[in-house]
């Protein structure tokens, strides 16, 4: 239990990790980014925190700003192929076999509708907004997006993504109003990344009705 506590809030830990481990403190950034993007089922990991945690930490020189910012970009690019490949592979299977409410394949179909219209909206800005970050990639492979074009998106937003938190943790993360409204500085910038997926919902739903 301590163990899962202390990956749970491996932000809060980092400076423990980084006196215990060193150079390890690498690696353990490099999984938990992989797998909070890379699978559906671990959307509860850190990540905007952690990214800018560890940016905080590399402004201290205990860490290598520009190893860790490849390292992490790296791990975000690959998280999100894993999970896109996993639904591309999973999802046909799943939506073959069960007859459920919540899966068929009209859902399929409008899924597929999304990807194509607002597909690299949807996925660039989903890595700015937690839970929706793991399950975008999963979607938008049982959807058959073009994986080209998801490509691209999928780089371009892991690029963005780990340059704004990581970064903006390097330049800003010791400054001292920073530190005191931490929590809420994460939630303005959570809430400002999760206005135009709302919008862009809610016109998808108008022109679905339209339809």
């Amino acid at each position: 239990m301590e163990f899962i506590k202390l990956i749970l809030h491996f932000d809060q830990y980092l400076h423990i990790f980084f006196n215990q481990y060193g150079i390890w403190i690498y690696g353990l950034l490099f999984l938990i980014i992989f797998c909070e993007t890379g699978f559906v089922v671990t959307p509860f990991l850190p990540g905007d925190s952690l990214l800018f945690a560890a940016g905080a930490l590399a402004s201290e020189k205990m860490m290598n700003i520009n190893y860790l910012y490849g390292l992490l970009v790296i791990a975000a690019i690959l998280g999100d192929t894993v999970n896109y490949w996993v639904g591309w592979w999973v999802g046909p299977k799943v939506f073959h076999y069960e007859k459920s409410r919540w899966l068929n394949k009209k859902y399929l179909e409008r899924a597929h509708l999304f990807y194509q219209k607002h597909g690299g909206k949807a996925i660039i800005l989903a890595r700015f907004v937690p839970i929706i970050r793991t399950f975008a990639p999963f979607v938008a492979g049982i959807a058959t997006m073009n994986y080209a074009k998801f490509l691209l998106y999928n780089i371009t937003g892991g690029v963005a993504w780990i340059t704004l938190f990581l970064l903006g943790g390097y330049f800003l993360g010791n400054l001292p109003i920073v530190k005191q409204n931490f929590n809420i500085f994460i939630m303005v910038i959570i809430i400002v990344s999760v206005l135009p997926i709302v919008y862009e919902w809610w016109k998808f739903r108008k022109e679905e009705k339209t339809d």
